[in-house]
């Protein structure tokens, strides 16, 4: 394939790439996004193989390596669970970060790469490489960490280390001085040693960055992680003098840092508090003791009879599925559940928090799978007003997300956090196998309003029972 045949592929797939993004911001047209993804990455596949910069020796190498990461995605997709989508997407990140700070060394190495350069074009192709290095393994390490928290490897609690923050600043400063000693290094042998060091800073920095970060910012991580491995792939593309790299890179970088501004913006919460801390760091305030230790109210208990009666009797009812919804792989009993209800003539919505699950549109995702309509999936945003006019408002597996406290107590470390408002509906059930408090770890008094039931038990379990209820 020439040069410019290479070239006019790229701009297709580049075309495809952003036809993909527009797609994907919508539920109806995703589907679609996804294809014109497939489509523009086979493109940019075929186009870069078979392109000028391959040898004909060379292809046997590429096309064996492509068919061990086929069959190995053809087996992750056939036999990873809904559940476990959020810690194999923090998985792939670390592949992208990884192959970028590879890609950094071997192009340092490799004498052809720079043999032509002097001057400030050799000192902006060293400056790719080390940034591009620094980055890829701040988001491999970064992504191996994240990953080990949402397989629940590793604790959701943020491991705070004392003087955190100084050591971020040491640790930068320490990048900034082994960047001047590698710039001015005139032997790749005399190069190599900072660039070593620099790589192990950046591990430790990328670990420390992500085990620092709470359980309930997460979702935020995920959404930051992907963003990194953008901007990681863009680095890759300047260091290889690859067009569609760096195009591909920024729009993965600058979406991923979109969107995690937007689910920042969700929280209540700053990108650098969430980096710099996360969820929960702040000392919180001393627990009462004696009398006022003691929730206000009792916890009411109702069976799924008569959660089936309630839903029966209702007219308006809006379900908020979680990370709870997800483990038990109820979705496909909710959406027998709201198919009958429908049929009754009773209006049933679900209202999505921006952050509910364990990744961004995790709960669109598990709703989709089991085939429930797009128009009746809304936003938090879009349902909140809605809660006094609703009849049964149902959680299923959600807790911080619907979270009085975030409006009513000023010291709670969820203080200011928008929170669907389940509880202004006139009977909200909430769905959990206990009182265990959510992934935040902060209490949660909805369970305690008079206006309130507890339905305790696996989420799948009780779901069939108030199916055959409502059908009997």
């Amino acid at each position: 394939m020439s040069a410019s045949l290479a070239t006019v592929a790229y701009i297709g797939a580049t075309i495809l790439f952003i036809l993909s993004l527009g797609g994907l911001s919508n539920q109806e047209t995703a589907r679609r996004g996804n294809l014109y993804g497939m489509i523009g990455m086979s493109l940019a596949v075929l186009a870069t193989v078979f392109g000028p910069q391959v040898t004909a020796e060379g292809i046997p190498m590429i096309v064996g390596a492509m068919l061990v990461g086929a069959i190995i995605g053809l087996y992750a997709a056939r036999k990873v669970q809904m559940t476990q989508m959020p810690e194999l997407v923090a998985l792939m990140h670390s592949m992208v970060g990884m192959a970028a700070a590879l890609v950094g060394y071997a192009t340092y190495v490799d004498p052809e790469a720079s043999k032509n350069l002097d001057g400030a074009a050799h000192a902006i192709h060293a400056g790719e490489i080390y940034i591009g290095i620094f980055i890829g393994a701040v988001t491999f390490s970064g992504s191996v960490a994240a990953f080990g928290k949402l397989s629940g490897r590793i604790g959701g609690r943020p491991l705070l280390l004392p003087a955190r923050h100084w050591l971020n600043l040491l640790g930068l400063i320490a990048v900034i001085y082994f960047g001047r000693e590698f710039m001015n290094a005139h032997t790749v042998q005399d190069g190599i040693q900072p660039l070593f060091i620099m790589t192990a800073i950046a591990l430790l920095f990328g670990i420390h960055m992500v085990m620092a970060i709470g359980g309930a910012d997460m979702p935020v991580v995920v959404s930051m992680l992907n963003s990194y491995s953008g901007w990681a792939a863009a680095a890759t593309g300047f260091m290889l003098s690859n067009d569609l790299l760096i195009v591909i890179g920024a729009l993965v970088g600058s979406s991923g840092a979109i969107l995690s501004y937007i689910m920042c913006n969700a929280m209540n919460r700053s990108f650098i508090s969430v980096i710099a801390g996360g969820f929960g760091t702040t000392a919180a305030p001393p627990k009462p003791t004696g009398e006022a230790a003691e929730p206000v109210g009792e916890v009411n208990p109702i069976l799924a009879a008569e959660t089936a009666e309630l839903l029966r009797d209702a007219k308006n009812v809006i379900v908020v599925p979680g990370y709870g919804m997800a483990v038990a792989q109820a979705q496909h009993t909710v959406f027998e559940i709201t198919k009958h209800l429908l049929g009754k003539g009773v209006n049933v919505r679900f209202g999505i928090h921006p952050v509910a699950g364990r990744m961004p549109g995790h709960m669109n995702v598990l709703l989709a799978e089991a085939k429930v309509p797009y128009d009746i999936v809304f936003e938090m945003d879009e349902l909140n007003d809605d809660f006094p006019d609703t009849d049964v408002a149902i959680v299923i597996g959600a807790n911080d997300i619907v979270n009085p406290a975030a409006q009513d107590d000023p010291t709670s470390p969820i203080a200011g956090m928008p929170v669907l408002e389940v509880w202004k509906a006139r009977t909200s059930i909430v769905m959990k196998r206990s009182m265990a408090s959510g992934y935040a770890g902060v209490d949660n008094p909805l369970f305690y309003k008079e206006n309130n039931r507890m339905l305790f038990g696996d989420a799948k379990k009780m779901l069939d029972e108030v199916l055959m209820s409502l059908k009997s």
